[in-house]
């Protein structure tokens, strides 16, 4: 369980090149429990290509744009377009039907094309505010963003969700995790939060994850459960909330 459980958090959250294992529901809690190491290291590597531009002398905006466009190669964009395609649902008229059928059309309604050039300015501009701290504090700083932002993925697969649909991503994922995972990991980013920005750090992890839970309780109000899509959309919402936040000087 373990090996394919990890085995499967790289494949559900990344490119890596990595051959899948058993899927099942055994599985998919190793995997959504491993979901915020994953961010560490997206973050990890992201931060490290904003220094390392930044430290040859190119400027911090297009260094920003580097660094996002990174973390968003890296999980084949999927996240992003969970967002969007969360955004059309919420903004639809109708019932739970309805807004799912939005959700499953190819196309991105105004809305999420609004979700995803809102999350990506932020992104950016966040990025460029913290590139010239300390390298291994900037470092820190996307890597706790971005683990934090696996994290609420987690959160909105805790036990006691249910799935909106009886199929797909989110029917494998939905009510695996163990509340008692989700708050471990929450008290170890907000530690690490801590120093990346004293207590802004702290604050932007919990931000992040209130604002995940506020948007997983809406969505099941409205679609009656999680989909791989709002699984994306707190990944991005919450992410996008802790690099902001973590502008905010000590």
């Amino acid at each position: 369980d373990l090996r394919d459980g990890l085995r499967l958090a790289l494949t559900l959250l990344t490119v890596a090149p990595v051959r899948s294992g058993r899927v099942d529901r055994a599985t998919a809690t190793v995997a959504m429990a491993a979901a915020p190491s994953v961010g560490l290291l997206i973050g990890a590597l992201s931060g490290a290509v904003l220094v390392a531009l930044t430290r040859i002398g190119m400027p911090a905006l297009p260094s920003a744009v580097a660094a996002v466009a990174l973390a968003a190669g890296l999980t084949r964009g999927l996240h992003l377009d969970g967002l969007a395609d969360t955004v059309d649902g919420l903004g639809s008229y109708g019932g739970p039907e309805r807004a799912l059928a939005v959700m499953k059309q190819p196309d991105i309604g105004p809305f999420g094309v609004v979700a995803i050039v809102l999350a990506l300015l932020g992104q950016t501009a966040a990025l460029t505010a913290i590139a010239y701290r300390p390298a291994p504090q900037v470092i820190l700083a996307v890597a706790v963003a971005l683990g934090t932002g696996r994290l609420a993925a987690a959160l909105a697969c805790r036990r006691g969700v249910p799935a909106a649909r009886p199929e797909g991503m989110g029917a494998l994922v939905a009510g695996v995790v163990r509340p008692v995972t989700v708050a471990a990991w929450a008290i170890g980013l907000g530690l690490a939060g801590a120093g990346a920005g004293s207590w802004p750090g702290a604050a932007a992890v919990a931000l992040g994850l209130g604002a995940a839970a506020l948007l997983v309780r809406h969505t099941v109000r409205r679609f009656g459960g999680i989909t791989g899509d709002v699984i994306g959309a707190a990944i991005e919402l919450t992410s996008t909330i802790c690099l902001v936040v973590l502008t905010i000087p000590e």
